[in-house]
């Protein structure tokens, strides 16, 4: 089985742009949640993580991204941080099979700041990642 990246979705509201895309992770949850909630896990597909406290109201500093709260934190699931400048990201992870996960991904922004072919190349990357096991 390999990863795939289902189509991703945009909408816009007034100025609040909202991209969602649901991504097939062929590795077991906790396997991929470290990509999601770890310095080095983020840094390996997405951007560096300069500051990531791993806890509700933590703080976190996504290089490329901008610098908030964590907003959502549910070990194993649900990691969401709320940048400025950057939005409300959310990593939604559920199990997908026996040995795969679903990750649910939400980007609510303000602007022209992000696209959906950046995030789909950010996932391209998560996949390939997480296949060859670093």
């Amino acid at each position: 089985m390999t990863g795939s990246i289902e189509q991703g979705t945009s909408q816009t509201h007034g100025n609040t742009h909202i991209l969602h895309f649901l991504v097939r992770i062929p590795r077991p949850m906790e396997k991929v949640w470290p990509a999601f909630s770890t310095p080095e896990g983020l840094a390996a597909w997405c951007t560096p993580a300069d500051v990531l406290e791993p806890r509700l109201g933590g703080a976190v500093t996504l290089r490329d991204l901008g610098s908030g709260r964590v907003t959502a934190w549910d070990v194993d699931r649900v990691a969401e941080y709320r940048v400025e400048g950057g939005g409300r990201i959310r990593f939604h992870l559920e199990r997908d099979g026996e040995e795969g996960a679903a990750l649910r991904f939400t980007h609510e922004f303000q602007g022209e700041a992000e696209s959906e072919q950046r995030w789909r190349a950010r996932f391209e990357r998560l996949i390939e990642t997480l296949e060859q096991g670093t």
